[in-house]
Parts: C-alpha cells; structure tokens; sequence
C-alpha cells in the first residue's frame, strides 16, 4: 500500500485515523428526502470504501460487489466504544470483541438488503466457530456484538444509499450543477462528504470554521472526483443541510 493511500485512509475532517474516502448547498437540489431517510437512521455512520452504495441505475444498498466498510476505520470505532456497551463484560479484553464486530460487518455486506431475523441469526450462528479465531467468546456473548456491528453496517449503508438516490436523480437541477462532471464519478463523493461529515459531527453548525475544516479535509475525502472544493462545497453543503432539516433542533434555523 502506497503512503499517499495510507494518508487518505484517515477522518476527512479531523484527521484521524481510520477514515476512507467515501467517493464512488446552496440554492440546490433540495435535500429533505435524502435528509428524511438518513435522519430516520440515527446513530453514526461509518465509511465505505470501494463502489458506490446502491448504485443510481438500482439495486439496494450495499449489493455492489466492490462494497465494504473501511476496516481500519470501523477497528479504530469499535475499540474507543466496545467498553461503553451494554453487553461488555470485563473479563473479556477487545481482543475478544473484535472477531465479533468483524463478523457483524462482513454477514452485512454479504446479506446485502436481508434484515436481522431469527433465520439470519441462526445461520450466522452457525458460522462463529470458525469465525472467532482467537476468541474466547462463546455465541451467547458473541451475538449482542456481532447484531451491533450489522446495524452499524446497516446504518451505513442505508444512508449513502439514500443520498446517491436522492441526489442522483436531482444534481442536475442545481444552479451549481456543471455538465462536464457526471454523478457517479464527480458529485456522489460530494454529497456523501456533506452526509458523513453531518452525521458524525452532529454538534456543530454551518458556518466559516466547518467550511474551512471541510475544505482541508476534500482532498482525502473526494476519491477520484474531479472537483475541486470550490464546485465541491455547494453539493457538500446541499447534503449537510438535507440531514439537518431531518434533525430535531435545524441548528442555523435557515431551512436551506
């Protein structure tokens, strides 16, 4: 792996480690469906790495083939959390968890739009022993953190998901819109930063510092888009707000 892919492999925002591009507003397309559907979703999302979640042309989220959550992001997740919920049991270490949450994520990607159920959850049973490696986890302790890594996967995935169609169908009624730039290579990183960046970052409104933050983030978070921030901030800032108005408490209160 080159330095410059393990440069971007950090938070586009903060810099942190364990982010990925998610590549595949102002007088814009809109939002509040795209919002609506990502607001509905709650809790944070992570990021993906590989082909655009639910691709435009159909399919349901997370059926590309070239689709999975960042592992190095969703390790660096789960071992500042683990701790925190509410099946952790101190006798065991993060070492034991890990195969857990690797295991959630992976049957989520590979069960594409199939829900948690009695029947996924005997199957994923099934598969355990073979999965856990070094684990001293039994099932019964496994299953709360292998569901909790599923709708983590889940949340994802369903968020992109809503912003590529959404926004997919709309960026070329935006005033900001330039026909040499196509969705899929150039506008969905965009508006997926503007998703993701909203979504883990709930407590802070649009204002200078966020857009001079985003900014410096871009270059790592717009995969092979060949906008520039200057085209890149209003698609950015479409999505910001599309999840903000979903949101109880619209933070700047000026619906755009």
């Amino acid at each position: 792996m080159s330095n410059e892919t393990r440069d971007m492999n950090r938070d586009p925002i903060s810099g942190a480690p364990g982010a990925h591009p998610v590549g595949v507003g102002v007088g814009g397309v809109g939002g509040a469906a795209a919002g609506a559907a990502v607001g509905s979703l709650f809790g944070p999302i992570g990021t993906v790495i590989g082909g655009a979640v639910g691709a435009v042309a159909g399919g349901g989220a997370g059926k590309a083939v070239a689709e999975r959550l960042d592992p190095t992001g969703e390790r660096e997740y789960w071992q500042g959390e683990y701790a925190n919920r509410p099946y952790y049991d101190n006798q065991y270490s993060y070492d034991d968890y890990a195969p857990a949450y690797e295991y959630g994520d992976r049957i989520r990607a590979e069960h594409g739009a199939r829900q948690w159920d009695d029947s996924l959850e005997a199957e994923v049973r099934e598969g355990w022993e073979a999965t856990k490696a070094n684990s001293r986890l039994g099932w019964e302790n496994a299953k709360d953190a292998v569901r909790d890594a599923f709708d983590r996967s889940d949340r994802t995935y369903r968020a992109y998901d809503a912003t590529d169609r959404y926004y997919g169908e709309r960026y070329q009624d935006a005033d900001y819109y330039n026909k040499e730039y196509d969705y899929q290579s150039d506008y969905a990183p965009a508006y997926r930063y503007g998703t993701y960046a909203r979504a883990n970052d709930a407590g802070r409104d649009w204002d200078n510092n966020l857009e001079a933050d985003l900014e410096r983030g871009w270059e790592r978070a717009k995969g092979e888009s060949r906008l520039g921030w200057n085209e890149a901030k209003h698609a950015v800032r479409d999505a910001w707000h599309g999840v903000e108005r979903a949101l109880p408490g619209d933070a700047d209160g000026d619906g755009r």
